[in-house]
């Protein structure tokens, strides 16, 4: 950077890039530490949405076993954990027909007793007016862009991306240079397939010894139903249809408090036939009668996607590195057994406050938190994830085998059973040429259970300032011609569930090219985790971009 674009700096003892469940924890415990030990600590949370809550989106059965920890007096102070679990139901679906799981059959690991349907946004933005009232600085709104290191190697802290540059990269007349932000500790709890987190650990081969991550995509519609079809904290899990058998995919519909249901659907990103659509799978998911009974009468609110990592703990990185730790999903502590992550963000964030905190007031800097990690093995959450660790392997296997593994793993073994199942292979390397696979036909839209990918979009509230920097870049402009199109017929323009990707071509079919909308991106992150030759590298866009999700 010239001189004529210096950046200013700001110093804190810990700053916490992403404003989620894993970030405010992280925060919260810090200042609870520092009131209770009457010492004083810097902190700082940088959140890319223009609200906490705005990027949030997941399904949401909340455990509130993290929380419980964390703020033990949360139901006296509001959390918004309004609607119990009341039944869980665990159907396997046919086109036509659903099939119940009896109660005595369903794995403990769908045993949603004590949990709560939660809107997770509405859950952080409540944890952020519990950080700012311990005097936590939150900046929504800036996107952590590059993060910064010393001469030593270690993280010093990270810079917020500049504002107001063209399309072109030059500076315009509103150009303000982005922010240093140093720190003694950074963490970092960016969500799934964090851009930082990513780049981390590579740079420190964090990933060394285990086995590839393995992530999904969810994609969720919060709907408005008929009060008669209402029944506050149903939770319905689905297998089956519109999956082929080979393809691990499931659809869920949690009822939330005032006659609003969030639904949606999973699918691994280690699919296999390019010719897959995820956003026209979710749709069609709705059209199955034990879905669109709910529906039908109903109002979609809003719509939304985000990637899971969903690997476990045999894909879990190592935690730390000089100066920093990865926690909640940016790391991979989602259970994806028991669909939920939230939890274990907030432990997590938890571990790597305490470890910070001790670090921060004995006087030390830049080195490892080798206490967050040792804590994290000595944790319920350990025990809890170690007992899933199969579940992703068994169901890359089918769904048949999935199912009747988990089911023995579970229910025979109560999660300690003497093997472990390993995978080899990322999930970008598991698309097969499109000429070797069965195209799909999707139905149209009808408008009133199913649409249209751009009034998803729409309802998203997804808005980017369209004279900025491309935040999708490409490693090499030709690779989406002449391989994805050659080979895998443009998957892009199918893995992406918002009409980002699409190839155009010249008024006689020829010279096709691809074009990239970038001003309706949710930043789910599902191109940089299948582009099959990983050449789409997602970074950040403007600070406030993206989409503004509401009860989502």
């Amino acid at each position: 950077m010239s001189a004529e674009y210096e950046r200013e700096s700001m110093e804190y003892d810990v700053v916490v890039v992403g404003g989620g469940p894993a970030g405010l924890a992280t925060a919260i415990r810090l200042k609870q530490l520092a009131a209770e030990k009457e010492q004083e600590i810097s902190v700082c949370v940088l959140e890319k949405g223009s609200e906490v809550g705005a990027h949030i989106l997941s399904g949401a059965v909340m455990d509130p076993i993290a929380l419980n920890e964390l703020i033990p007096d949360w139901k006296e102070k509001g959390a918004p954990l309004n609607a119990p679990v009341s039944e869980d139901q665990v159907l396997f679906l046919t086109e036509k027909k659903a099939i119940a799981t009896p109660k005595a059959l369903i794995p403990p690991n769908f045993h949603n007793h004590g949990c709560y349907v939660v809107s997770l946004g509405n859950v952080c933005r409540w944890l952020a007016e519990q950080a700012e009232a311990l005097e936590v600085e939150i900046y929504p709104g800036f996107a952590a862009a590059e993060i910064l290191y010393n001469e030593d190697g270690s993280v010093k802290g990270v810079a917020t991306g500049d504002m107001g540059r063209d399309v072109n990269g030059e500076p315009t007349d509103n150009f303000m240079p982005g922010m240093e932000l140093h720190a003694k500790y950074t963490v970092f709890s960016e969500g799934s397939r964090g851009h930082l987190g990513k780049q981390l650990i590579g740079k420190f081969n964090l990933d060394e010894g285990k086995d590839p991550q393995s992530y999904a995509i969810g994609i969720k519609e919060l709907w408005e139903i008929d009060p008669e079809k209402h029944k506050e904290g149903l939770v319905i899990h689905t297998a089956g249809w519109p999956m082929e058998p080979d393809t691990y995919g499931g659809g869920f519909l949690y009822h939330l408090e005032n006659n609003q249901v969030t639904l949606g659907y999973v699918i691994g990103l280690d699919y296999k036939n390019p010719w897959l659509s995820t956003f026209d799978e979710m749709q069609r998911f709705k059209t199955h009668p034990a879905i669109r009974k709910y529906l039908e009468g109903g109002r979609r609110i809003s719509y939304g996607a985000r990637a899971i990592t969903a690997g476990g703990i045999l894909s879990l990185p190592k935690l730390t590195f000089p100066g920093g730790v990865l926690v909640g999903c940016d790391a991979g502590f989602l259970n994806a057994s028991r669909i939920k992550g939230s939890h274990a963000a907030i432990k997590t964030g938890m571990l790597a406050a305490d470890a910070a905190f001790d670090a921060v007031t004995a006087g030390r800097q830049y080195d490892e938190l080798t206490a967050y990690p040792e804590a994290f093995e000595a944790s319920w959450l350990y025990t809890e994830l170690q007992k899933s660790r199969n579940f992703k392997q068994w169901f890359k296997k089918g769904v048949y085998v999935g199912s009747l593994m988990t089911g023995i793993e579970q229910l025979v073994f109560r999660g300690k059973m003497p093997w472990t199942i390993h995978r080899k292979e990322p999930d970008h390397a598991q698309l097969k040429p499109a000429s070797e696979c069965k195209k799909i036909e999707y139905p149209k839209p009808d408008g009133e259970i199913t649409f249209d990918k751009m009034s998803s979009v729409f309802i998203s509230n997804t808005n980017h300032e369209e004279n900025q920097p491309v935040h999708l870049t490409l490693k090499d402009a030709s690779v989406p011609v002449d391989v994805n199109l050659a080979k895998y017929e443009g998957p892009e323009s199918r893995y992406c569930p918002a009409g980002v990707y699409e190839f155009v071509r010249d008024d006689d079919g020829s010279n096709p090219r691809l074009q990239i909308n970038a001003q309706n991106c949710v930043h789910c992150k599902t191109c940089d985790i299948k582009d099959p030759t990983q050449n789409i590298v997602w970074v950040t866009p403007e600070g406030g971009g993206g989409p503004n999700y509401p009860n989502m």
